[in-house]
C-alpha cells in the first residue's frame, strides 16, 4: 500500500455535488483539493463521449459503462417482490452527466420541514433560494426574485414543444387545470400547482451537467487534482478522526491523506463506503468482518419516488426533433403527472405517475465488506395504505385527462380503488424515479436518525462529511439534481 496523496480536503466521488464542491473549494489558490472519482474522467468537455453530451437521450442501456447498477427491491418483504434495477452515473459529474436535465427545485414545504429537523440553521427557504441562485444562470427567468442569472447551470424550458408534448398541454387545460409559467418561480408568483414547462439544464441539446458547468472550468487550477478511475474502500479513522481514504487504482491500493475527507458519491456509494468503514448502526448492519467503529444509523432510512406508468396509444401524429425526455409535467404538489416524450414500447406512450412526498421509507445495507459487492437496497413502496390509495387516485386523474386527449387511448383501465384487484395493478406497473435520497440523514445530535449534523459533518467522527443527497432528512417533492447543487453549493459556503 502506498500514500500517493495528500490534499486540504479530499472529496471522494466526482458527482454532481462533488464537481460543485471541488470548484468552489478550489476558487482559494492556498487550499488544495483532490477528488477521487470511481469512474472515468475527462477534464475537457469536447472530450466527453458523445452519448454523454446529447441531452436527447438518457445513456443507461446495457453497453453504457459508466454507470452504477444496483438490484433493489421495490416492494416491502412477505409481499409479491418487485426487484428492478438502479442505475447512477459512474462517471465524472455522476447522474448529472446521464439523466434527463430535469432541474426543478425543491418547493418551501419541503425546506420547511428539512429545516425543522436539521438541528441547526441554514436550511430554511431563504438559504436554499440564495444556493439555487448561485448555482444558476436560467436563460427564461433571470430578471424575476429569487432566479439567478451568473451560475455555472444554465437553465431553460422548451420553447418549441413536441407534437406528444403540444397535445398533452392543451388536453391539461381542456380539464381546467391552471398553468403555471415557471416551475421554479417564486411563492406567490402564479399559481402553486398545475401544468408547467421543466426547466433543464440543457442548451442546444447538450446536457450541461456538474462537471461541464463546474468542475471542467476549475480542473486545471494548480490546486485541484482530480484522480479517475480511483476506487474508495474504506474511510481511515484514528482515534476518532477520519484521516484518509484507502482506493483501488490500476490493481494497487493506495492511501489518500487530508485534514477534511468529504463523500460526495452519492446516496447509495457515500452510505455503502461509510458501512465498510465501520460507521452504521451495528456489527450485524455493517458485515461480517468489518468491526464497527463508531456507531450511527446509516442506511436506516431513505426516501425516493415511486411511480407507475400508464400506457397510451395515440392516433398517428409527427414524431418531431429529437428532444428532452420530459418537456411538460402537471405538478400536484405531492403527485406529479410526466408525459414522457420517449417511448418505452414502441408505438406506446406513457404518462408517469409518480408520488413525491411517500410515507413509507427504505433501508439500505452491505451484503458484504467488499467493495465489488452491491448493497442491499429496499424501498419498501406501497407499504403505506395512504401512498396505495394517493397513487390510485392519480392514476384515475390521469386516465382522466388522457380522456380529454383526442386519440388517446389507455392500454389498461385504471381499477377503482375497492376492487381486490388494484394491489396487483399497482405492483405490476410500479417502477422508481431513480430519485433515492436520506441514507445518512441530518438532524440533531440528539436525533436517533441522524448521521451528520447542518454542517454535514458526521456525529461522532471529526473531519468527516457528507456532501450529497444522502443527508436529506425528508423527501422531496421535485426531482433531485437542482438540490444537489444546492447541496454542494451549501457545504462550499459552510466550509470556507
Amino acid at each position: 500500500m502506498t500514500d500517493t496523496v495528500r490534499a486540504d480536503t479530499l472529496i471522494v466521488g466526482g458527482g454532481t455535488a462533488g464537481c460543485v464542491l471541488a470548484a468552489r473549494l478550489s476558487e482559494d489558490p492556498a487550499h488544495t483539493v483532490t477528488v477521487l472519482e470511481a469512474g472515468r474522467t475527462w477534464l475537457d468537455a469536447d472530450a466527453f463521449p458523445a452519448a454523454l453530451r446529447d441531452a436527447t437521450r438518457m445513456p443507461i442501456g446495457p453497453e453504457a459503462d459508466w454507470l452504477w447498477r444496483y438490484p433493489a427491491v421495490l416492494t416491502a418483504a412477505g409481499g409479491d417482490r418487485v426487484v428492478t434495477e438502479l442505475v447512477r452515473g459512474r462517471v465524472l459529474g455522476g447522474s448529472s452527466s446521464v439523466n434527463g436535465g430535469y432541474f426543478a427545485r425543491a418547493r418551501p414545504a419541503d425546506f420547511a420541514a428539512w429545516d425543522a429537523v436539521a438541528g441547526g440553521p441554514g436550511w430554511d427557504f431563504a438559504s436554499a433560494v440564495a444556493a439555487y441562485c448561485r448555482g444558476e444562470s436560467d436563460r427564461d427567468f433571470a430578471d424575476r426574485p429569487g432566479h439567478g442569472g451568473a451560475g455555472p447551470i444554465p437553465v431553460v424550458r422548451a420553447g418549441d414543444p413536441v407534437p406528444v408534448s403540444r397535445a398533452f398541454a392543451a388536453a391539461a387545460r381542456a380539464v381546467g387545470l391552471p398553468e403555471r409559467e415557471d416551475l421554479n418561480a417564486a411563492p406567490g408568483d402564479g399559481p402553486d400547482t398545475g401544468l408547467a414547462r421543466v426547466p433543464c439544464n440543457v442548451v442546444a441539446g447538450r446536457r450541461v451537467g456538474a462537471a461541464a458547468a463546474y468542475l471542467l472550468p476549475a480542473a486545471h487550477r494548480p490546486n485541484l487534482r482530480v484522480l479517475g478511475e480511483a476506487e474508495a474502500s474504506r474511510v481511515l479513522v484514528r482515534r476518532g478522526r477520519a484521516v484518509g481514504v484507502e482506493f483501488r487504482r490500476g490493481g494497487a491500493v493506495e492511501t489518500a491523506t487530508a485534514e477534511r475527507v468529504v463523500l460526495c458519491a452519492g446516496a447509495v456509494e457515500s452510505a455503502a463506503l461509510l458501512l465498510r468503514s465501520g460507521i452504521g448502526p451495528d456489527a450485524d448492519a455493517i458485515s461480517d468482518g468489518v468491526p464497527l467503529v463508531h456507531p450511527a444509523p446509516v442506511g436506516r432510512w431513505f426516501t425516493d419516488h415511486p411511480e407507475i406508468g400508464l400506457d397510451y396509444r395515440l392516433d398517428a401524429r409527427p414524431a418531431g426533433r429529437p428532444t428532452v425526455p420530459l418537456e411538460y409535467v402537471v405538478d400536484l404538489d405531492d403527485i406529479e403527472l410526466r408525459p414522457y416524450t420517449v417511448r418505452f414500447t414502441p408505438g406506446v406512450h406513457r404518462l408517469g405517475i409518480a408520488l413525491m412526498r411517500p410515507r413509507s421509507a427504505g433501508v439500505l445495507g452491505l451484503a458484504a465488506g467488499d467493495p465489488a459487492a452491491p448493497p442491499r437496497i429496499e424501498h419498501r413502496y406501497l407499504s403505506e395504505p395512504a401512498d396505495r390509495a394517493r397513487l390510485l387516485a392519480a392514476a384515475a386523474l390521469a386516465e382522466e385527462l388522457l380522456a380529454a386527449l383526442p386519440g388517446a387511448r389507455v392500454l389498461t383501465p385504471v381499477p377503482a380503488a375497492a376492487d381486490p384487484g388494484a394491489g396487483a395493478w399497482l405492483r405490476e406497473r410500479l417502477g422508481t424515479s431513480q430519485h433515492l435520497a436520506g441514507t445518512c440523514r441530518m438532524g440533531a445530535a440528539d436525533d436517533e436518525r441522524a448521521v451528520v449534523d447542518h454542517a454535514l459533518r458526521v456525529h461522532g467522527v471529526d473531519g468527516l462529511l457528507v456532501v450529497d443527497l444522502s443527508v436529506v432528512p425528508v423527501p422531496l417533492s421535485r426531482g433531485p439534481q437542482a438540490s444537489a447543487v444546492l447541496i454542494g453549493e451549501r457545504a462550499a459556503h459552510l466550509q470556507r
